[in-house]
């Protein structure tokens, strides 16, 4: 087994090397019709998303289990399959295919029949599969399961005016203002003793684990709603304004931490078990830098413009070597090696 995960990291580590080259940036990131998401997916899975390794009858993607989960299964990922259908809605863009747009419509369903509504959370997704490294084991609430959802139910409002969408995406905004210790997404950290702003985590666990583009990608769906939504609810529209610029707020701030001075930490982890510094991949590192411009072209903040340039220069033969030396030590942490 130990053999099995070592070649597993290793054909992991060698495409990495050619990850994320060459993000697009989608056009017309403000306007209030959202066509092609930030960033424009490749329906290739190869590409999109290796986990993704089969589809149910439906066509609905299924992913792989990764490889420090014990019980191997194909199982439903809310957060790749919202990405799966962002890919099909930007091929729809494209070409205009009408099975891009069924296919599409057929996964925005899927969120809709799997989807969970509570009085006291609103509505959210949960994930069945175990994370180890957060110690994990149960299903878990996800701040990016909630941005895919919006992503993809607020465009298939868009393109059929079934209020239906809407008014599930309305509903689903209420988990980003609950603290992860009351069953919501998201961990507050104290800003100047008295300023409480949130991390939307991407991992719900007993500590906040504050995985960075995890954070920035939960922005980008709430930031579609906003865009979307125009004058459509005002109620929703002030609460998914207030909720991105506390998000905001809070990547201003804890920004500085993920900095390695020569690399970028994947995320900030608070559970005692996990690896103090745990550096990103080289792939991660390329996605950081784009989604950092993308919320410069959004907020006109030049801290995201300052530091999406100053990750990009860290990509370098030097510091790659560097890196490694330190994610190694940390797979080793996490019992990946």
């Amino acid at each position: 087994m130990k053999a099995k995960k070592i070649l597993f990291m290793l054909k992991k580590l060698i495409r990495d090397f050619n990850t994320n080259k060459d993000i697009t940036i989608a056009e017309n990131i403000k306007s209030q019709s959202l066509n092609h998401y930030y960033i424009k997916f490749d329906t290739d899975t190869s590409k999109l998303n290796r986990l993704i390794t089969s589809f149910d009858k439906n066509g609905i993607p299924l992913n792989t289990t990764y490889i420090d989960v014990k019980e191997k299964k194909l199982h439903y990922y809310p957060i790749s399959i919202g990405q799966y259908a962002l890919a099909i809605f930007n091929s729809y863009i494209d070409k205009n295919r009408m099975e891009d747009k069924e296919q599409f419509l057929k996964i925005a369903d899927w969120f809709m029949d799997n989807k969970i509504d509570s009085d006291y959370l609103g509505t959210y997704w949960l994930t069945h599969v175990d994370k180890p490294e957060y110690n994990v084991f149960t299903p878990w609430k996800s701040a990016f399961t909630q941005s895919r959802a919006l992503s993809v139910l607020m465009r298939a409002w868009q393109i059929t005016g079934d209020n239906k969408y809407f008014e599930t995406c309305i509903k689903s905004l209420k988990i980003f203002t609950i603290p992860v210790e009351a069953g919501g997404v998201s961990s507050y950290f104290t800003v100047d003793k008295r300023i409480e702003l949130p991390i939307f985590e991407e991992y719900t666990a007993e500590k906040a684990t504050r995985v960075l583009d995890g954070h920035i990608f939960s922005l980008f769906g709430i930031h579609e709603f906003i865009r979307a939504n125009g004058n459509s609810h005002k109620e929703s529209y002030i609460l998914a304004s207030n909720i991105f610029q506390q998000g905001i707020n809070a990547l201003i701030h804890i920004l500085p931490k993920y900095d390695m001075g020569y690399w970028v930490k994947f995320n900030l982890c608070e559970i005692e078990s996990y690896p103090k510094n745990d550096p990103c991949t080289i792939g991660y590192l390329r996605l950081i830098v784009k989604q950092l411009e993308i919320l410069y072209l959004i907020t006109n903040e030049k801290t995201f413009l300052n530091y999406s340039k100053k990750f990009k220069r860290y990509d370098n033969t030097k510091n790659v070597i560097r890196m490694y030396f330190e994610k190694f030590n940390a797979l080793r942490k996490l019992n990946r090696l």
